[in-house]
């Protein structure tokens, strides 16, 4: 039997399709294995006092390592504020949201991603703020604080492998 280009085409692609598929597949985790720490906190155990906790820690690390001056308190005061998580921005309740129609759904997402974004942006005029108010030497030590935090194995999303 005789395949037409197009039916080569399509067979190719699915052929792509499913490899990049197990190809993302990420391999399966040694037997005793603890699971990882943010697959923890979501499966219902997380722990909104730990994450604040762990929060402080990083925070009062930070301002040791930047020495601030006393006429820094003010702006460190606002930044750790901004900084807190908000009050109720968690995921929509799965059973609530079935019972809405899609185009209601699609304005909720809309609205929580418009939410997200404020937060986002209030989050990062804080940043700038503050980043204002330190010496050359402190930005220096905060740009590297931040950075760790951000990338590699420390919570970031871009890893190796």
């Amino acid at each position: 039997m005789k395949l037409a280009p197009k039916h080569l085409i399509a067979t190719g692609l699915l052929a792509a399709l499913g490899f990049a598929a197990t190809a993302q597949t990420p391999p399966p985790a040694a037997p005793g294995a603890a699971p990882a720490p943010m697959a923890r906190e979501h499966h219902g155990r997380f722990d909104p006092a730990k994450m604040q906790e762990r929060m402080a820690r990083r925070q009062a690390a930070l301002k040791q390592k930047l020495q601030l001056a006393p006429a820094q308190e003010s702006a460190w005061t606002a930044y750790t504020s901004a900084m807190k998580p908000p009050a109720r921005m968690q995921r929509p309740d799965h059973a609530e949201f079935a019972k809405l129609t899609t185009p209601e759904r699609v304005d909720r997402m809309r609205a929580m991603h418009a939410a997200r974004a404020a937060e986002m942006d209030k989050r990062a005029d804080a940043t700038k703020t503050f980043y204002a108010a330190l010496t050359a030497e402190q930005k220096k030590v905060f740009d590297a604080e931040s950075m760790h935090r951000r990338g590699g194995h420390h919570g970031g999303r871009h890893h190796k492998g």
